[in-house]
């Protein structure tokens, strides 16, 4: 095992994403306020207009009208709202073994909903007629009181606030449920393509170890026997880290270990090396197998071809609200190895960072800063904490 000089404690579970929930009234009192605040907004329009039409068509009073206008398009409001609520949650939700994206967002459909409609237009005018007469002390009857044909043009006028706001509230539903299917179908490609090129890396890996089994075969077998035991425990180790999403940056340091000793194997005193991760920081959430790329090509283009080898350093700090994460060694330096390889690792690696983080992540690789030679990796993605 090389000598970790970090101290990291494995995890043993990842908290899971809660659910996204879509509700109508949203589950937080502020979504509740701003829902009600809306509503409130768009009765106050709708009566003020309903009030103005009236008053410029009918030579009727401004305060008297404007009275009875409010408490008509308030109480009608009210109950088809509260039609709509009921009949959703207790006619359609408990009918159904699956909830849908209608039921999420109380709608009970076009049928129930009109029948809602009229009935919470009747009941609304009627309360608000009532209630307008004893605030004003007027007399105004009701549309029992009147007749058929005027009592059917009082409620053809009134429902029509009433449907084009159900239309309105109708059209934003579906436009919030089509933009939450896009998101959850943004962030499912994007999770299939981290998949894709975390398989990618996994065989490369594998095979670059299976090379270097080959040619320690022949050279010394006992060596290569330790060495193949060694990659068994790696590849056992590995394999439940490489199907999750994200996982401990004390199980990354762990897995990275578990590499370095498998190295060790056909390096022997030629590799050595030092993990430094601060305890704070164990928790931090990333890519499963994001750091051993870039100790693999530390090791075959810088440690490697030197002569003497030398030493690789693994280390993770914080930088404001960013985790830095460094691999650096002292071996040939960049552009020294007799073997420059594709820069496969790498590119893999960046492409999960902008996958996983678009632009709040990046990778560079440099010479390293002081005498010792060598180079140096920095990776630097936002800081997400374990719960």
């Amino acid at each position: 095992m090389s000598d970790a000089a970090g101290q990291y404690r494995p995890m043993n579970s990842i908290a899971e994403p809660n659910p996204r929930k879509t509700v109508w009234l949203g589950p937080h009192p502020n979504a509740l306020l701003r829902w009600l605040g809306f509503q409130v907004s768009l009765l106050i329009g709708i009566a003020l207009a309903v009030a103005l039409v009236l008053v410029l068509t009918g030579n009727q009073r401004w305060g008297t009208t404007l009275v009875f206008s409010f408490c008509i398009t308030f109480c009608c409001g009210f109950f088809i709202q509260a039609g709509r609520l009921l009949t959703s949650h207790f006619w359609v939700h408990r009918r159904q073994a699956e909830p849908c994206a209608d039921s999420r967002s109380y709608w009970p459909g076009w049928p129930l909903m009109l029948m809602v409609l009229v009935l919470g237009t009747l009941a609304g005018f009627s309360t608000g007629v009532a209630l307008a007469n004893w605030i004003t002390g007027f007399n105004e009857p009701s549309l029992r009181d009147v007749g058929l044909r005027k009592a059917g043009s009082m409620m053809l006028f009134s429902l029509i606030p009433g449907l084009g706001l159900t239309l309105y509230f109708l059209a934003q539903s579906r436009l919030s449920d089509a933009t939450a299917k896009l998101a959850t179908a943004q962030r499912q490609a994007a999770e299939n393509q981290l998949r894709l090129l975390e398989s990618q890396l996994e065989p490369h890996m594998l095979f670059n170890t299976l090379a270097n089994l080959r040619v320690l075969i022949a050279m010394d077998p006992q060596r290569a026997q330790q060495m193949l035991d060694q990659l068994i425990a790696f590849l056992r180790a590995t394999l439940q880290a490489s199907r999750t999403g994200s996982h401990p940056l004390s199980a990354e340091f762990a897995r990275v270990e578990d590499y370095l000793a498998l190295m060790s194997v056909r390096m022997g005193s030629r590799l050595q090396s030092e993990l430094s991760l601060p305890p704070e920081l164990a928790g931090c959430l990333l890519p499963p197998l994001l750091l051993q790329p870039l100790v693999e090509n530390a090791i075959k283009h810088g440690l490697e071809p030197h002569v003497d080898g030398g030493r690789l350093e693994i280390s993770a700090r914080r930088e404001g609200d960013s985790l830095l994460l460094q691999v650096r060694d002292t071996g040939a330096g960049l552009g020294n190895s007799p073997n420059p390889g594709t820069q496969f690792g790498l590119q893999q690696v960046r492409e999960r960072l902008h996958t996983r983080y678009g632009a709040a992540a990046s990778l560079s690789l440099e010479p390293a800063p002081d005498a010792r030679g060598g180079a140096l990796v920095t990776v630097k993605l936002p800081i997400e904490m374990q719960t």
